[in-house]
């Protein structure tokens, strides 16, 4: 479910000036705090996605990226130590 976030009308709300409040998108946006019961309306914010920097923190992941170097050989730039570099495609008869 997603995250919303709501600013309220005024102060002394013991969730403070800004709150996040999980609802299913179906929700109809708050009107009122649940805690205090003062009007609030809520704010757009960009969204929260998980980025992945490079391919040192893929691997840090559990994640195996293969680059295809030629036709049928792949280089594993997130081997590990003790892994294999390149892989070649074997054909089945």
């Amino acid at each position: 479910m997603p995250i919303y976030e709501y600013e309220h009308d005024g102060d002394g709300c013991a969730l403070g000036k800004v709150f996040e409040q999980r609802q299913s998108m179906r929700d109809a946006a708050l009107e009122r705090c649940p805690s205090c019961g003062q009007a609030v309306r809520r704010l757009i914010s960009r969204p929260s996605i998980a980025s992945v920097k490079g391919d040192s923190e893929l691997r840090d992941l559990g994640f195996t990226k293969l680059v295809r170097r030629d036709q049928g050989v792949y280089e594993n730039v997130t081997a590990r130590k003790g892994e294999a570099r390149v892989v070649k495609k074997h054909k089945h008869d």
